[in-house]
């Protein structure tokens, strides 16, 4: 054999040995808790929580499960298990379609949950990509085939991971390891399941959440260059067909498990800007939610509340970030109207709580 030969062999030999390294070490770190939960390692976890769900399903210990967008991921695990009396799993993304919300589901179903809280805003149900060409969500990893699985075990970054999680484990450095973890270098630098996508207990809630900042943002979507977005919500056939498929199609195929969903209290501001300028749309959002309350009413697994007409939420405007995002008080009052049943949607009278709120959106003036 001659010498190029054997130094092509070298690098093959090489590199295959680095791969199989890799592999062991994300096999018996496990970083995602994808094969067990954490027990001689550290458990640490992400803020991205479309790779964070696939391991949470699999590791930990739940009879409820929290989904939603980004108006429901600033809830705290124990501040559900508290004030519901349950063993919740937050499973919440931000920007989320149905599409992906109904995926990951399906997968925690596996696990048998006796309940859903599901967070439900009509702009998830849209057109979203097939579930399998999404590339944000390791769709594999989720169904636990060999793909996902090979891509785990032989990620190089994941491997990474794995070495700082065992340096972290070792408890005479893990306080120094500890302080530099960070999400800038590491993909899972969060050290309690409860802490995942939360705002940090130091931060200053009103600096985030005021009335300065929701009319701020009220002024930027209304702005005649950006507001041409809002027409985006307009194809009611097209949202019925989606949440037919995706939001009827899970719930009827799970007829064991109760089905809490409810519609956020978005800020008065969002439905005044549709007012102002895409009425067309206004009435398009109208039209689907009416059909939505009047839809789920038919399945004796599902509880439906509609949060958006309590106005002393909606109108104080300190309440929100922007004009739909709230601030972690209002998770707290909404658990709380979760567990006294306030707003629940009742099969005789389906719309009371939208007509409601066409009420208040007609009426409503912007301060000059």
């Amino acid at each position: 054999m001659d010498q190029p030969t054997k130094d092509i062999f070298r690098f093959f030999a090489a590199s295959l040995a680095i791969m199989l390294a890799a592999a062991a070490l994300n096999f018996i770190v496990d970083p995602l808790q994808i094969f067990r939960p954490a027990r001689l390692f550290m458990a640490m976890y992400s803020q991205d929580s479309r790779l964070q769900n696939a391991g949470l399903i699999r590791s930990q210990s739940f009879d409820t499960v929290l989904m939603g967008t980004s108006l429901a991921i600033h809830f705290h695990q124990r501040e559900i298990d508290r004030i519901l009396g349950v063993k919740s799993l937050k499973l919440s993304m931000t920007g989320s379609s149905s599409r992906e919300q109904v995926f990951v589901l399906d997968a925690a179903m596996a696990r048998r949950p006796k309940r859903v809280i599901w967070e439900v805003d009509d702009w998830i149900f849209h057109d979203a990509p097939e579930i399998n060409a999404n590339t944000h969500l390791p769709t594999n990893l989720y169904r636990g085939n060999a793909k996902g699985i090979a891509s785990y075990l032989f990620d190089g970054a994941m491997a990474r991971e794995s070495m700082w999680i065992a340096a972290r484990s070792i408890p005479p450095i893990e306080p120094a390891v500890a302080a530099l973890t960070n999400e800038a270098l590491f993909k899972l630098p969060i050290a309690d399941v409860d802490d995942i996508n939360t705002l940090p207990r130091e931060e200053d809630l009103s600096a985030l959440y005021n009335a300065k900042r929701a009319m701020a943002a009220y002024r930027y979507i209304t702005n005649p260059v950006r507001s041409k977005y809002l027409l985006d919500d307009t194809d009611y056939d097209m949202k019925v067909r989606v949440f037919e498929r995706d939001a009827i199609g899970l719930i009827r195929a799970h007829p064991d498990v109760t089905f809490d969903v409810y519609l956020p209290p978005y800020s008065i501001l969002q439905w005044v800007a549709l007012r102002e300028t895409s009425p067309e749309t206004l009435q398009s959002v109208y039209a689907f939610s009416a059909y939505l309350c009047r839809r789920l009413m038919e399945f004796p697994n599902v509880r439906l509340f509609d949060f958006r007409s309590e106005k002393d939420v909606t109108h104080d405007l300190n309440n929100y970030s922007d004009v739909i995002h709230h601030s972690p008080d209002i998770d707290l009052k909404i658990l709380g109207w979760l567990a006294q049943g306030k707003h629940r949607v009742e099969a005789a009278a389906p719309t009371v709580d939208l007509d409601r709120l066409k009420a208040q959106v007609e009426a409503y003036k912007l301060a000059p």
